[in-house]
């Protein structure tokens, strides 16, 4: 998911209107008088080997980080600061650069940082004292740097709500999370297995240093999670009670006020839960402001469950007398069955055919193993095998993954990709493992017996040349924002990067249109037409320009 402004520049506007209501939430911080900060020194054994009393952080093999972390909630907060403080740093670095690239003005800027302070004025009313106060344990490391924008503790804030944020701000760019559940019959021993892509998109680099967490709460189960430097939120994890959780974003209105951030409420499911029932109970209690469906899967019940929430409706999804449960961003709950938006976006965006290619490769695979449900996340066809193109969104595998994950709870074992996306090794780790062996100098905690190869497709001729499309796209979709003239030996090579891409000739085409060479736009929006394109609002902007083309060769 991309964040972006877009259509709600109008509410920039109103904060010259709207300007009271930030200053108490901008002073409040957490209750600290309770807190006695522990002062105990980094141990740097290696440079990817760290230590702070019973804390630590290694850099596995793979290129992950591997967090232990424990203690109440200011000390745990401050033990993962203290162990995280440069990769803190650089997430900071690279998220606030990614906002100033999608917002280049200055003007727009210093408007974005009032609309957050305007926006999220009352989250802290609705968010756990505890996580605030491990939140703020982290953020006395993060740089002076951006104190131009908030201070630390304000701006971690912001960091929390970065997914809601963008989530309703641009409706949003849905760039589709996939999630599937299977037990009984659908497993060779019947017990749960579970798997997701975690398709939350801020560049490359932003995915780089990911970290894998294994916390020890003063109160609650210990669990892991998959996630970056300084975010105490969970987007996929599972406790030492075999309970599982992962979130897919949901269609959503531009709330008035930004709430609990999605995140925080699937931290305290997975710290408090340990059956379903008692998921759903939490879950219940809390009031957010973005439409989410919450995947839980228990080794307690054997089998998994979607809640499905929103500023308005409540909903719980499971099936019936099956044991396959499939999710990606449309809600299929009772109590969205008659939801317009709901409706409207199970037939206009690429969620319905991703559940379709997941529900397709279930059924053939039959007997899924955690080796199987990799390769189901790292698919990138459509249905009946279709060549849809590298980074299109109907694909499961889209090629932009923070990360996928694997889950076998009745065993408490979890394989988490390394990169690139979800196409690196899957790297197994058992949890009662990981807290036994955390305090050892050793350089993973991981289980190599247990690892999933990588991807071939990394060493492919035809990756290469996705990595290159990338550049490529860019650089063309800047010549287009800024109408600079290109090369047509450039433009036939990019089609030949991803030729099986719809958005290649879509782009090459406004290209053309821009430039005036209408029978040239007209001949790549036509070719576009027969790609698979990812969702009916982009097809009908590609009809629309072939309209328009149409009528002024007609004229001409």
């Amino acid at each position: 998911m991309i964040i972006k402004i877009g259509k709600y520049n109008f509410l920039l506007v109103l904060l010259l209107l709207v300007s009271c209501g930030t200053k108490k939430s901008i002073k409040n911080e957490p209750n600290k008088a309770d807190f006695f900060i522990e002062s105990i020194p980094k141990n740097r054994i290696t440079d990817s080997l760290f230590f702070k009393g019973n804390n630590s952080l290694r850099k596995n093999q793979y290129g992950q980080w591997e967090l232990t972390a424990s203690g109440d909630p200011i000390n745990l907060g401050n033990n993962i600061g203290d162990l995280t403080t440069e990769l803190v740093q650089q997430q900071e670095e690279i998220f606030f650069n990614k906002i100033e690239e999608l917002v280049p003005s200055k003007f727009s800027q210093r408007f974005l940082r009032k609309f957050l302070s305007w926006y999220t004025r009352k989250m802290y009313l609705y968010m756990n004292e505890e996580y605030k106060q491990e939140i703020f344990g982290i953020s006395q490391y993060l740089s002076d740097k951006y104190d131009f924008i908030a201070d630390n503790y304000q701006r971690s804030l912001y960091l929390h709500a970065a997914h809601d944020i963008g989530h309703a701000m641009q409706d949003l760019a849905l760039v589709g999370c996939s999630s599937f559940a299977v037990w009984g019959d659908n497993t060779p021993d019947g017990n749960l297995v579970i798997a997701r892509n975690f398709d939350f998109y801020l560049g490359d680099d932003f995915s780089k240093e990911k970290i894998i967490t294994f916390i020890n709460p003063e109160k609650g189960y210990k669990f892991m999670a998959v996630s970056w430097a300084g975010f105490v939120g969970v987007m996929s994890g599972m406790n030492n009670e075999g309970l599982t959780i992962t979130i897919n974003a949901g269609k959503s209105d531009l709330p008035l006020v930004a709430k609990n951030p999605i995140s925080l409420v699937a931290r305290e499911i997975i710290q408090y839960a340990s059956n379903i029932e008692e998921a759903i109970a939490i879950a219940k209690e809390k009031e957010v402001f973005v439409s989410e469906s919450i995947l839980v899967g228990s080794a307690k019940d054997n089998k998994a469950v979607i809640i499905e929430i929103s500023p308005e409706k409540f909903g719980v999804f499971e099936v019936a007398n099956a044991s396959k449960l499939i999710c990606s961003n449309h809600f299929q709950s009772e109590a969205y069955q008659n939801d317009a938006k709901n409706k409207q976006h199970i037939e206009e965006s690429h969620s319905k055919y991703r559940y379709d290619k997941m529900l397709e490769l279930l059924n053939k695979a039959h007997k899924i193993t955690p080796k199987i449900a990799v390769g189901i996340l790292r698919n990138k066809k459509g249905l009946d095998n279709k060549n849809l193109g590298y980074g299109n969104e109907k694909a499961l595998n889209q090629l932009i993954a923070h990360h996928g994950v694997v889950f076998l709870p009745h065993k408490k074992m979890v394989w988490v990709s390394a990169n690139p996306y979800q196409m690196g090794e899957f790297v197994a780790f058992q949890l009662d493992s990981v807290f036994k062996n955390s305090n050892k100098k050793i350089n993973t905690l991981s289980l190599p017996k247990y690892l999933i190869k990588k991807d071939p497709f990394i060493d492919s001729h035809e990756f290469k040349n996705y990595e290159t499309y990338k550049l490529e796209k860019n650089i063309i979709q800047t010549a287009i924002d800024n109408n600079e003239k290109l090369d047509v030996n450039r433009l036939n090579n990019f089609k030949e990067l991803n030729p099986y891409s719809w958005e290649v000739y879509y782009l090459v085409g406004l290209y053309y249109y821009q430039n005036k060479y209408y029978q040239a736009a007209l001949n790549e929006f036509e070719a576009s037409l027969l790609k698979e394109i990812s969702t009916i609002p982009n097809k009908e902007k590609i009809e629309n320009y072939i309209k328009k083309i149409k009528r002024k060769l007609n004229d001409s």
